[in-house]
This record gives C-alpha cells, sequence and structure tokens, in this order.
C-alpha cells in the first residue's frame, strides 16, 4: 500500500468515477439473474448460480449452454408460460413480485426491462424481521409522516419506523450539500454505536456515477458485503457483444471499493432508499447492520414507499416553509414594486432609490444596483473594477437567478474579495442590456465535523485508490463561505427580477414603434421563465400520481388532495401566462385570427358542457338561446375564449342562485352576443375602466389577472366587432358584443 500526493488525486478519483458500476458482469449471490428475449423468449445470459438454484424447477440438463435455452427450461413449462402470458397483458408494476417454485422452495421474481431486455431476478422467500403485520406497519408509519408539522419530525419518524421494521442496527439520512458533500440531518441507532449525527461525509465516498445511479433507482440492498459475486455467463450479450448493462439492477454487485469502504465502518449489510426531489437527489436513507441481513421483498416494498412519501413531504414542507419566507418578503417586494414603476429614468434606478429595502430583501451585507455597466454600490462590497469583471461571468451563466454561498469556488477571482463577498445572489437581464442587482455575504470562518478527516493521505492497493478507513469525528476549519442563501430568499429575488421586467415592460409599451422589438424579448424572457418550472411541476405532478395512484389509504387520499391542488395551480399560472403573451400581441396590434363558419349553436353547446357544472356549484340558472341556424365569420377557439370568459366572470361574480343567461340574434346585419346576471352590478365610476389592462373588482377575485377583458376585448376587435358593458347596482350586469355574419354560399 503506498500513499499518493494530491497531484495525482485527481486522477485517481477519476479512474474512480470511470469504473464500470453499472456493467460489474457479476451479481451478489443471494438470487439468480436471468435475461430474457422476449421475441423468442429465450434466455440470453444468466447468472452462473442459476442452473444450481433452479434445479428443482429446471426441465433441461444443466449442462446445455445457456444463451438460447427457452425460459421454460429453467423455470419449467408450466411457469414459463405462465409467466409469458401474465407479462403479455399486465404492467410489470403490477405482475412484481410474481411468486413460483423451485421444487418446494419458494422464490419471488422482480422484472423490469431495460436496453432491449426482459431482467428476471429471483430471490428465495426471506422470514419478515418483524412480527406486525407490514399493511398495519406501514399505514401507521405514512399517517405519521402525513401528520408531521415539521421537517425535524419528518426525519425522525422516518428513521425510527425503517428500524422498527427492518431490523437494521442502524438508519440515518443522509442530505447531500453543495458539491457533493453530504451531512447526516437524521439518525436512530442501537445504543452501543458511536453516533453520526451531524458529521459530514466527503463527496468522494459516494462518487457522481454512484448518485446517478440512486437517483435512477429508489432503493439498493446488499444483505452481506463479504459476498463472493456471481458471474454472468455469458460475459458479453450474444446479440450485440456489449457487457450488460445492470443499472436498474436489484442483484447486481457493487464495487470491491464500496465493499471495502462498509468493513471499514463495521458494516456488514446495508440498504439505502433514495429521497428525490424535483427529479434530483436530493439525499439517501441509508440503513446498515453489523451481522448479515436479508430484508425480504414485501418489506423493501414497504420502505420504498416511505422512502417515496417522505420525499414528498420533504418537498411540500421546504416549499411551505420557503413561502412564509417569502411572504414575509411581500412588503419589501410592493415597496421596490412601487419605486421602480416611478422612478424618473431606468427602473433599476428605482431600487438604488430604495438601498435599505434592497439588502433588507435578501438579508444582504452589500448590494449593487449596475444600470448601463455603471455600479452602484450599497454595504460591503467588491470595488467597482471587481464588479464589472462579475457581472461579464453572471451574464455568461444559465438560469435567470445565481445563487452560492462558496463564489471563489466557481469564480476564482472572488477568492480576492472572499472576505466582503463570498456569497452572491445575482440576476441580470438577457444582453445587450447590460443591467443587474447583486447581492453580496461576507466570509463566515467557523469549523465543521466531519466523519473522519476529509484531507487524511489516500492510500493504493494494487494500483486501486482505497476507501478511508477513519470514521471518527474531525473538526475543519472552513473559509471562503457565507451563511447559505435560504429559499425564500432565492424567490424573492426571483420576484423582484419579474416585477423588473414587469416595469419595463410596460415602459416599453407607452413608447415609440421602434421599441416594440425590445418589448417583445422581454415578454420572451418571462414565458421563458415561467414555463420551465410549470413543465416541471406537471411532470412532478404526474409522478406522484403513479406513485400513490392504486393506493386506497387516507394518506394517498390526502396526496391526491394535494397534487389536484398542484395542478389546479399550475393551469392557473399557465392560464396567466397565456394571457401575458395575447395582451403582447394585442398591444403590438400582432393578434391574428383564423376566421371560418361558425355555428353558434354548436358554440353555445361547447361553453355549456365546460360551463354548467359551474353554475351548478352555486345553484344558478344558467340559461343560452340562440337564433335559428345563425352562424357568424369567427376563428372558433379565440370566440370560444371570448364567450367562455364573460360566462366564468358572470359565475364568479353571481351569488348563490342567481340567473345567468346567454343570448344570441342578428340586429342591423351583424350577430349580437350578450350575456346578463343578476349579480350585484359594477359600480358606475369603475364601469369605464372594465376593458383596461390589470382592471379587476378585487372583492371576491383576489386571483382574477384583469387581463381577461382586456384580451377578449382584443379579440373581438380583431373580429371587427365590439366589446360593449353596461350595469346598474343591485341588478347586475350585460356584456354585448358583435361578430360577422358568415356569408351565405
Amino acid at each position: 500500500m503506498t500513499s499518493i500526493t494530491e497531484q495525482n488525486l485527481d486522477a485517481f478519483l477519476h479512474n474512480c468515477a470511470d469504473e464500470s458500476i453499472r456493467t460489474p458482469g457479476a451479481i451478489q449471490p443471494h438470487g439468480v439473474l436471468l435475461t430474457v428475449d422476449e421475441s423468442s423468449w429465450t434466455v440470453q445470459q444468466a447468472s452462473a448460480n442459476a442452473s444450481v438454484m433452479l434445479n428443482g424447477a429446471a426441465d433441461a440438463p444443466s449442462d446445455q449452454p445457456i444463451s438460447g435455452r427457452p425460459l421454460s427450461s429453467w423455470l419449467g413449462e408450466d411457469q414459463a408460460r405462465s409467466l409469458r402470458e401474465a407479462v403479455g397483458s399486465r404492467a410489470l408494476e403490477d405482475i412484481n413480485p410474481w411468486a413460483l417454485h423451485c421444487g418446494k422452495q419458494p422464490l419471488q421474481a422482480l422484472l423490469h426491462r431495460h436496453a432491449g431486455l426482459l431482467f428476471i431476478e429471483l430471490e428465495r422467500v426471506a422470514e419478515p424481521a418483524s412480527t406486525q403485520p407490514l399493511d398495519q406497519h406501514l399505514g401507521r408509519t405514512l399517517r405519521r409522516l402525513q401528520s408531521a408539522k415539521s421537517l425535524a419530525a419528518l426525519y425522525d419518524i422516518s428513521v425510527n419506523e425503517i428500524r422498527a421494521l427492518t431490523g437494521y442496527d442502524r438508519v440515518l439520512i443522509y442530505r447531500f450539500q453543495e458539491q457533493g458533500h453530504g451531512q447526516v440531518i437524521a439518525e436512530s441507532a442501537a445504543s452501543e454505536l458511536d453516533t453520526y449525527q451531524g458529521l459530514f461525509f466527503p463527496a468522494s465516498d459516494i462518487p457522481e456515477q454512484a448518485r446517478e445511479l440512486y437517483r435512477l433507482n429508489w432503493l439498493r440492498i446488499i444483505p452481506d458485503a463479504a459476498y463472493v459475486p456471481v458471474a454472468i455467463v455469458p460475459a458479453l450479450r450474444p446479440d450485440d457483444g456489449q457487457l450488460l448493462d445492470m443499472s436498474h439492477s436489484v442483484l447486481r454487485s457493487v464495487s470491491p471499493i464500496h465493499c471495502q469502504y462498509m468493513h471499514n465502518m463495521g458494516v456488514r449489510s446495508s440498504m439505502s432508499i433514495s429521497l428525490l426531489k424535483d427529479d434530483q437527489l436530493w439525499g439517501l436513507i441509508s440503513c446498515g447492520n453489523r451481522q448479515p441481513l436479508q430484508v425480504p421483498h414485501p418489506l423493501r416494498a414497504a420502505c420504498q414507499t416511505i422512502g417515496q412519501v417522505l420525499s414528498m413531504q420533504i418537498s411540500a414542507l421546504e416549499d411551505v416553509h420557503a413561502q412564509r419566507q417569502r411572504q414575509a418578503k411581500e412588503g419589501l417586494l410592493k415597496s421596490l414594486a412601487h419605486a421602480m414603476a416611478n422612478a424618473a429614468g431606468d427602473v433599476y434606478q428605482g431600487l438604488a432609490e430604495q438601498p435599505d429595502a434592497l439588502l433588507a430583501l435578501a438579508d444582504a451585507s452589500g448590494a449593487a444596483v449596475i444600470i448601463d455597466g455603471e455600479p452602484q454600490l450599497f454595504g460591503q462590497c467588491p470595488t467597482t473594477e471587481q464588479l464589472r469583471a462579475l457581472q461579464r461571468w453572471v451574464q455568461q451563466q444559465p438560469g435567470p437567478v445565481i445563487e452560492t454561498s462558496r463564489l471563489g469556488d466557481v469564480f476564482p477571482e472572488a477568492q480576492g474579495y472572499q472576505a466582503v463577498a463570498s456569497g452572491l445572489l445575482a440576476f441580470s437581464l438577457p444582453k445587450p442590456v447590460d443591467n443587474a442587482v447583486l447581492w453580496f455575504r461576507p466570509e463566515v470562518k467557523g469549523s465543521v465535523q466531519w466523519g473522519g478527516n476529509p484531507d487524511a493521505p489516500k492510500h493504493l492497493t494494487a494500483n486501486r485508490l482505497q476507501p478511508r478507513t477513519s470514521f471518527e469525528a474531525w473538526k475543519k476549519q472552513v473559509t471562503g463561505t457565507s451563511l447559505l442563501w435560504t429559499a425564500g430568499q432565492v424567490y424573492a429575488v426571483s420576484d423582484l427580477r419579474r416585477s423588473a421586467l414587469e416595469s419595463d415592460l410596460s415602459r416599453q409599451v407607452l413608447r415609440e414603434k421602434d421599441a416594440v422589438h425590445a418589448r417583445d424579448e422581454l415578454v420572451a424572457v418571462v414565458s421563458h421563465d415561467l414555463r420551465s418550472p410549470l413543465t416541471a411541476i406537471v411532470m412532478q405532478c404526474g409522478m406522484m400520481q403513479r406513485l400513490v395512484a392504486a393506493d386506497a389509504t387516507p394518506a394517498a387520499k390526502r396526496l391526491h388532495s394535494a397534487i389536484d391542488t398542484l395542478q389546479r395551480a399550475t393551469a392557473r399560472m399557465t392560464h396567466l401566462l397565456d394571457d401575458l403573451l395575447d395582451t403582447s400581441k394585442i398591444e403590438a396590434g400582432r393578434y391574428s385570427i383564423s376566421p371560418q363558419p361558425v355555428e353558434v349553436s354548436q358554440l353555445l353547446e361547447d361553453a355549456w358542457s365546460l360551463l354548467t357544472p359551474l353554475a351548478l356549484n352555486k345553484f344558478i340558472d344558467l340559461t343560452f338561446t340562440t337564433e335559428p341556424a345563425l352562424t357568424i365569420m369567427a376563428d372558433p377557439e379565440r370566440m370560444f375564449q371570448v364567450l367562455s370568459n364573460l360566462v366564468g366572470n358572470a359565475i364568479k361574480f353571481t351569488p348563490r342562485e342567481g340567473r345567468i343567461s346567454v343570448t344570441a340574434m342578428v340586429e342591423g346585419g351583424v350577430a349580437v352576443i350578450s350575456v346578463a346576471d343578476s349579480g350585484a352590478g359594477i359600480a358606475p365610476d369603475q364601469l369605464p375602466h372594465v376593458f383596461e389592462r390589470y382592471w379587476r373588482i378585487r372583492e371576491g377575485n383576489p386571483s382574477g389577472s384583469g387581463l381577461g377583458l382586456y384580451i377578449s376585448q382584443g379579440i373581438v376587435r380583431a373580429h371587427g366587432g365590439e366589446l360593449t358593458a353596461t350595469s346598474e347596482a343591485g341588478q347586475g350586469s350585460v356584456f354585448r358584443f358583435t361578430v360577422p355574419l358568415a356569408t351565405p354560399a
């Protein structure tokens, strides 16, 4: 064993990162792996122990070549036929685990498809560690997770319940930090074990490619780290001559470096459950035992469910906490937005005139407002020249907002002024605009408790980097690091950026035609900023629905309700984005329609189907009446948008058991469609403004965007018609619009 220098360490770490953990060519010996070509139902590769373990079910001599043998020769004709029928008629998620027998030995098979093959992984049925009924224990755990009011309580419930469920000596939650390092944030362990609570572990303990496999797979188990790997036969795939990709295999043999790492920790058996947030690896539930421990599949499935629910609960509680922080900044945001809207020059000049509010928004010690390349500094900041270089770097970064608590690591020039700017939170407008806002935090010197010395010399054996052997608490001085920016502070800065864009957009609208192009670019920025997170939310909602779709427990029903709320909010945000884009087109004179003959009766029928359920919820009498065979020349989608907006507004502002009538008739050579309600009406001083941008009745309509009527009027005018409103207090309102009749054929 030899020590290596720091200069050579990067090369060896790179070699470790390239280790073929996806294609180890072997499995752990507690099970059997078969890969099957479903076009012929023949086995392509098998683990070397398959003939022995499946001898009780096999119909063919074990000395025949493995590749190309029919599946029935391994599982028996009846079991192979049953499996083929199940795979052909049901989803694999519904089949797992599939029960079969080898002689008198009961087995369970887990199936998945990958790289064009069906993977069949068989394990002997093991006895559970707990005598309590699994469904009862799992249901109790999920109820406790659902009732947790804080993240700390959520973590404690998870580690204690999983340890009680599985019998592991130690269960901990490991959260990944910046640069791939991790910290133990919760732990349940046998009393005689040393605690890891609060300790940090270096990123090299879990290399990047291992973290990626954790992201792809919810669970990984090693019943006995002292195992002898069982080879895959033949070593290469017969169809393409490549190593078998076992990325999703439960039995996949793990890196010998990891097994040695477990031995050094005094751990013989382990199980890891992934925790994801926004499809990224947030952390792990890590279970360890000093003796070999085989956890049966039902218990593993229960632990995986706990990990999935915990992932959702962590996201939900973190979002609630961030939202509370965000709401606490609303007063500052309104003050800064008002200052930008009323600034005499550039909107950013309004921020420069409110330095105290600007600093308080991000709880920063310094801030810089850069207008047309000229910085204005407040509090503790780098020099003007340093700022200009930093701004150029900020403009090159992806994403609308940049945040880091270790600026010197990502922008080395900042190491020269880390005493005032180790932390950076910033945003800028897209080029060629040379404006930006940056917040700074100073270096906070302190110490971090590591699980072992992260700077200890690394050793080689047989040219392989060895895992560290000491896990005793090690205190290390930290420099160049600021306090972390909270999610609420990042959200607040994102909100300020959006307000700045909106204020700048409003000014662009009021300028001459030569400013239209710049205004459209800003709208595109806002659209991009909003659509990316909306798409992520929709995808996550879909994933969560699939996870809990088959679960009928009360906890699952509450999760369904939460997912529905997210989807409704996402739909509303998408609608607001569409309104913003429509507004931009209307103001630029670029709003286009595709008119065609439209039967008004069909238009009203579509509106009735969509809107009647909303009216019934308030017991409102909603009627639609039209002259027979009335046909208009209109863009059907846009005309339906106008009608649904007017009727939807009427439903919103008509009291329970009220009346709404929609009529269509011919007057003066045009079609006239009117929507009349029995609501409270619109105040006389407000009526002249109802079609202006951002007008809305605030009482009873806190979520309205104020763009619906403005856009509706733009659509009607694009058709050559006019939209008007009349109202009488206490009697209701009538919205009336005209549209051309279709020319007879």
